[in-house]
């Protein structure tokens, strides 16, 4: 298997998101730089909408993460319920 991630912007809603993705994958890594929160994992990251709507106090789009992102490695793939991202050989 080989690494994935994400980079989203440093900002308030992207913290719920990355609570949400820490609370759902639990052997994913945080790396907080200047501007920008690094998360990766081994395989696969998985953000729930209904874990980031739990972390906001409301309902949460998931295309909404597309505002808040930076960068990622891997294939994406999305939903109304999640995004995911993952390696595939």
């Amino acid at each position: 298997m080989s690494r994935v991630q994400i980079g989203l912007q440093d900002n308030d809603e992207s913290r719920y998101i990355v609570a949400a993705i820490e609370e759902d994958n639990p052997t994913a890594i945080v790396h907080y730089e200047p501007a920008l929160i690094r998360i990766e994992n081994e395989g696969h990251l998985q953000i729930n909408r209904e874990s980031v709507s739990e972390q906001m106090g409301m309902d949460w789009d998931v295309q909404s993460i597309h505002v808040n992102l930076v960068t990622l490695t891997g294939n994406i793939d999305e939903d109304d319920d999640y995004f995911r991202i993952e390696w595939a050989n």
